[in-house]
């Protein structure tokens, strides 16, 4: 029995220098710093300027990943990006970034999964690494929310923020890495959040952009339950998958889309505050960034120790719902 595996030998992010407060917000749209705080339960999100584009965080965080791995550019075999807010729509945004980051040896390209997107392409780079295809793989999680959100629109312009993070998968052997993923889809709720125009269904126009049909639109309500279900369920099942139990987990790191849903989600797993690591109060929910965002922070605070158990999962559009189980 093979006992090679993936493991986690790096972690980076990078985010706006720009902090938008919920008492900004007050004075664009109508809400209030109690509404958001108590309902989603963000205090302040990072923003990006003019200039800034999604690569610009991608190719930050991937550098501070690449030196916490001890790897060189010419090492990396494959770089995967997560990202519903690339750069452009050609080339994929993974492109660019090989290109910067002076990565030549390295197949590169985006993948889309919504919230979910870090997990799915950590596990992507999971079956490149165990099979001995890649020795290092490169996985970056990013968003440019801002640039697609109406700012009249408080269902959604209060949640969604910006940032990257990213890790390198390397070979390893177990009992450490990558131990238990699973992901799944439900295309029947595709409609519970959208972008709608931009795509080949509805290529730009004057009309889609004065019908504001270019902007993030959501469903709350129906969203948050399904989250729940789904993520509980998911946890359960990668936990079960590698033999262990809510119990073993040291740290429950998961996407950062509403305090309400992770408190929820915590319950169900038995999972304590303490062992739970939340930072949405002050990044917001930055979609596939926010788990490796939190990752980078709890690891270089010092607070992930070898032999430590890391439980991930999310959940986003699609709708898809995705979980990992990572013994450090």
């Amino acid at each position: 029995m093979s006992t090679s595996s993936a493991i986690i030998s790096g972690t980076g992010m990078s985010v706006p220098d720009r902090v938008v407060t919920n008492k900004d917000l007050e004075k664009i749209v109508d809400t209030s710093d109690e509404w958001i705080t108590t309902r989603t339960g963000i205090r302040e999100r990072r923003i990006a300027g003019e200039g800034e584009k999604v690569s610009t965080f991608c190719i930050k965080a991937a550098r501070d990943a690449m030196d916490a791995a001890g790897v060189t550019p010419l090492e990396i075999q494959m770089i995967i990006v997560a990202t519903v807010t690339p750069d452009q729509p050609i080339p994929a945004t993974a492109c660019i970034i090989q290109k910067a980051l002076g990565c030549t040896n390295a197949a590169a390209f985006d993948m889309q999964a919504g919230c979910s997107g870090f997990i799915y392409a950590q596990s992507v780079a999971k079956q490149f690494v165990v099979s001995g295809r890649c020795k290092h793989v490169l996985v970056i999680g990013a968003e440019l929310l801002s640039k697609f959100l109406n700012w009249e629109d408080r269902a959604t312009c209060v949640i969604f923020a910006d940032g990257a993070g990213a890790v390198v998968m390397s070979e390893g052997e177990l009992p450490r890495g990558v131990l238990s993923s699973a992901m799944y889809t439900d295309g029947g709720m595709a409609d519970f959040i959208t972008l709608p125009a931009g795509g080949s269904a509805m290529p730009p126009s004057a009309e889609t952009v004065e019908k504001g049909l270019h902007f993030i639109q959501m469903k709350g309500n129906e969203t948050f339950k399904m989250a729940v279900r789904s993520i509980a369920g998911v946890c359960l099942e990668v936990l079960e998958n590698a033999g262990l139990t809510p119990d073993d987990v040291t740290w429950f790191i998961p996407h950062q889309a509403n305090q309400r849903i992770i408190g929820a989600v915590g319950n169900r797993l038995g999972i304590t505050d303490e062992r739970c690591y939340v930072n949405i109060d002050r990044f917001g929910n930055t979609s596939a960034a926010s788990i490796p965002i939190a990752l980078d922070e709890i690891v270089r605070a010092g607070k992930v120790k070898e032999g430590d158990i890391l439980l991930m999962a999310a959940f986003g559009a699609g709708l898809t719902w995705a979980g990992s189980v990572v013994r450090w």
